[in-house]
């Protein structure tokens, strides 16, 4: 709650551009003697060095490598890395389409060069212009892990894979025989929202809802009545992972969105843990590690974000989050991702998944739609029972 309201008085600001126009740093030319560190604000999960599992570690071969010891602010929510990159003092920022183009828009980060970065070939075609961090033909980042938004659930709940997301969203009698009121979960961002509208979409066609990111004032007003249903169902709205996993193993929780990481670290444990992608879709997120318009640290962020490429870190990092590589090498020849690593977490559903993007009043699918500032506003107000 305290980032919602952190970032609802920013962003009012900071969205109010077109992506278009948005202006930036002049990019790097050259890199220069590494500085001995490199800060980043990232995911949870996304920055490893065996401290969790020893098999898991790709930073301590770049501090060997470079000198530049990695620093790591870890941000549960998109609108917290917003609001850290504002506050300034990161060179790196793993960030989701729904806080992208915020960021570029408010000078936050600056154009990459993707000459000095030699692994910037070997990205996955699907991601190397996506919209949520190329402006005007500019590079803002590099492409880092891509994944869905999944239903999480319960086996011992559910006998079969959930069919739609309806289980989170309408009480009913679940299969072990209880209502599922007090059972579920919803994530703690504004983008939730689009959860709602992706569901809509499919339930209620007549709203014409093309974009979950897209909506107007009778679409957006559907999904938000929804959520207020939604709401005396939830137990909590949950942005810690690990939070969200002791809930599932301790306070009785059954369903839920989602990300891998989570489903892969219960179901290491040996829990009654599972998930799907429903039928109506999923959103999800597309993360790009992004350069600070004030980096104190260039030479070594460039440094990191040549690291981040290399298909060994890629399919590692594919392995332990469940996510999939934005270097397509990765799927091959990684002894724990395995050559059917990237089958097993989505690598072919690409087209399935809205991905995260920053919702702004001037939309391509229909003329106006509610800005993101709203969201903020409007989903605090949901969570708070209004």
């Amino acid at each position: 709650m305290k980032s919602l309201l952190k970032s609802g008085a920013s962003v009012m600001v900071v969205l109010a551009f077109a992506a278009s126009q948005a202006a930036a740093a002049d990019m790097m030319t050259e890199l220069g003697t590494p500085e001995g560190n490199v800060n980043i604000v990232a995911w949870p999960g996304y920055i490893e060095r065996g401290e969790t599992d020893a098999n898991f570690d790709w930073v301590t071969s770049f501090e060997k490598e470079t000198g530049c010891k990695v620093n790591v602010k870890t941000a549960n929510t998109s609108d917290e890395m917003v609001a850290l990159m504002n506050e300034g003092g990161f060179d790196l920022v793993t960030a989701s389409g729904d806080a992208s183009l915020r960021m570029i828009a408010g000078k936050r980060v600056q154009p990459i060069n993707t000459d000095l970065i030699p692994s910037w070939n070997t990205v996955d075609d699907r991601l190397k212009s996506a919209p949520w961090h190329t402006v005007d033909g500019k590079h803002y980042g590099t492409p880092y892990q891509w994944g869905p938004n999944v239903l999480m659930y319960n086996t011992e709940a559910f006998k079969e894979a959930p069919k739609s997301w309806d289980v989170v969203f309408k009480e009913m009698t679940l299969a072990d025989g209880k209502s599922n009121k007090g059972r579920v979960q919803a994530y703690d961002g504004p983008i939730h929202i689009a959860d709602a509208a992706q569901y809509l979409m499919a339930h209620n066609p007549e709203l014409g809802i093309k974009s979950p990111y897209e909506l107007n004032a009778d679409q957006y007003a559907a999904a938000l009545d929804l959520l207020r249903g939604q709401r005396e169902l939830v137990s909590r709205y949950w942005h810690d992972a690990f939070i969200q996993m002791d809930d599932f193993k301790n306070e009785g929780v059954v369903a839920s969105g989602s990300w891998p990481f989570q489903v892969n670290l219960l179901k290491s444990e040996g829990l009654p843990i599972a998930s799907t992608i429903p039928e109506e879709g999923v959103t999800g997120w597309a993360d790009t590690t992004m350069l600070h318009a004030d980096a104190e640290n260039p030479t070594c962020a460039y440094l990191w974000m040549e690291h981040s490429l290399s298909p060994k870190v890629q399919g590692d990092l594919a392995a332990w989050f469940g996510s999939n590589p934005a270097v397509p090498a990765a799927c091959k020849g990684n002894a724990l991702l395995g050559d059917e690593g990237c089958a097993t977490n989505g690598f072919d559903d690409f087209d399935r998944v809205s991905f995260w993007q920053t919702p702004v009043s001037k939309c391509e699918s229909q003329g106006e739609c509610v800005p993101y500032y709203r969201w903020v506003s409007d989903y605090i107000g949901v969570i708070g029972g209004r």
